[in-house]
């Protein structure tokens, strides 16, 4: 029986914002335990919430990227339940009216771009952490992340299985990222997804019960959970069993999915608006504020690099996978030969990454500039280096022998390019192989392949190869 898996993903973005999202309190990692709980993040009597300005502009920036419907009047409202790290016993959310309604995301699969549907993101204030490790038959409570600033954002289940799923994230990962609303960093939690899984027999309309995965805070485990979750249904389905809406927890030690809690529904949390908080009026100056902080995004941007810049779909995609990597690679291309992009892009996805993959590094801590890489494409237009020589000197530049020019010059790089000279070399070539000329007078091609490679090896491979070939059957054709 063929199965249809089914995903649905609600990720937590949270926002760059100095303060949090309704309080002045710090949003800094790494401080002592409770020690950035303010008074209004705990809902001490007589506080009252103020929206943060910061935050509401950066999910303004989002809705703008994605192509959703601003709503020009959103609602707080207070989502209500019971759990040890939430101090107000709710949680200041949005509901019924969300800041962004819609919208779209292009993902680039290997069978090629899908477009998904966003249902909505909305504004929220993150809940504390239970700590659970450190405290043997107990658990601490830091409250220090009560507040903070989240955008939730939800897409529809549109996405067929745990690579779509992965992708998925990782594009809308690269843009939060790309447009400086989120710094992205999953370890700290600044990025996490929650993954609802249904199962369907292929070819079926109607959606399968779902099971809500929590709190997936890497890609890795994001595809595990999904594809052993995904299988879990299955075999209940296949056993005559039915599957039980829950929210279940990813062990990624165990690799499995198991039981936290039944899953609520929308009226379990009885949500209501929030009595302390004004309706949010979304005005054309904060619309203007937005829109002009928004950088080019990653879809124009891939776009121009094909048409303009000559790439390719897939390099295209390459460099425009993280904003790094895509200012990278603009800085590299200012001022080399516009025929050369093509092979910028290539050493950025070959010699370069793996450098940088041997070295654990990000590609803003490259040890070769990106202004070095544009030089060196000048040196390949101009002659000076033969293509073969390209590895060599990223080699050397980035084991610290200094920048291309450098490099050229100490090692004595130069491509011989003198038509005389190279003449001279196949003439003692041809002159010491009368049999291979013979046989290629002949006809047999393969006896040309062969002295051209013995002037490469004369010249110790600095012959312009063109020139080699061009020289060499000239002189073959007397």
């Amino acid at each position: 029986m063929a199965w249809e898996i089914v995903v649905g993903i609600e990720a937590h973005t949270q926002l760059l914002t100095k303060s949090k999202m309704f309080s002045g309190a710090s949003t800094a990692f790494g401080a002592a335990p409770n020690s950035q709980a303010s008074a209004v993040d705990i809902a001490l009597p007589g506080v009252l919430p103020v929206a943060n300005a910061a935050a509401v502009e950066m999910a303004l920036k989002f809705g703008l990227a994605v192509g959703g419907e601003i709503n020009r009047r959103s609602v707080f409202a207070r989502k209500n339940y019971f759990y040890p790290d939430l101090p107000k016993g709710y949680q200041i959310s949005q509901y019924e009216l969300p800041i962004v309604k819609g919208g779209s995301l292009k993902v680039v699969l290997p069978e090629g771009e899908k477009t998904i549907r966003l249902t909505r993101a909305h504004l929220e204030e993150d809940a504390g952490k239970s700590l659970h490790e450190d405290f043997q038959g107990m658990t601490g409570i830091d409250l220090n992340r009560a507040g903070t600033p989240l955008l939730e954002i939800v897409s529809e289940p549109e996405l067929r299985g745990a690579k779509e799923a992965v992708a998925y994230a990782r594009t809308l990962h690269s843009l939060v990222r790309w447009i400086g609303i989120c710094d992205g960093n999953m370890q700290e939690g600044s990025f996490r997804c929650d993954a609802n899984v249904s199962v369907r027999k292929a070819g079926d309309a109607q959606l399968g019960t779902r099971c809500e995965i929590k709190n997936l805070n890497s890609f890795l485990f994001m595809e595990q959970a999904i594809e052993f979750e995904a299988q879990r249904q299955i075999e209940i389905l296949e056993h005559g069993g039915s599957i039980a809406q829950e929210t279940r927890l990813y062990d990624p030690d165990k690799g499995e999915t198991r039981s936290m809690r039944s899953k609520e529904d929308a009226q379990d949390y009885r949500y209501f608006p929030d009595p302390d908080l004004l309706p949010l009026v979304v005005n054309e100056a904060m619309l203007s504020k937005a829109k002009a902080a928004l950088p080019e995004l990653p879809g124009a941007r891939r776009e121009k690099l094909i048409a303009i810049y000559g790439l390719t779909s897939a390099q295209a995609s390459l460099l425009t996978s993280s904003i790094e990597t895509s200012s990278y690679a603009m800085a590299a291309f200012a001022g080399a030969p516009k025929g050369r992009l093509p092979d910028i892009a290539n050493w950025i996805s070959g010699p370069l990454s793996a450098k940088l993959n041997e070295s654990n590094l990000d590609i803003a801590a490259s040890r070769i500039a990106a202004d070095q890489l544009g030089r060196l494409a000048q040196k390949v237009e101009d002659g000076t280096l033969s293509g073969k020589m390209v590895k060599e000197v990223l080699d050397a530049v980035w084991a610290g022998e200094g920048g291309v020019d450098q490099v050229i010059e100490k090692r004595g790089l130069q491509q011989i390019s003198d038509s005389g000279a190279i003449g001279k070399i196949v003439d003692e070539i041809l002159a010491k192989n009368a049999k291979q000329v013979d046989d290629y007078r002949a006809g047999k091609e393969k006896a040309f392949n062969s002295l051209v490679g013995q002037v490469m090896k004369a010249t110790q491979g600095k012959a312009n190869p063109a020139q080699v070939n061009e020289i060499l059957k000239a002189k073959l054709s007397r």
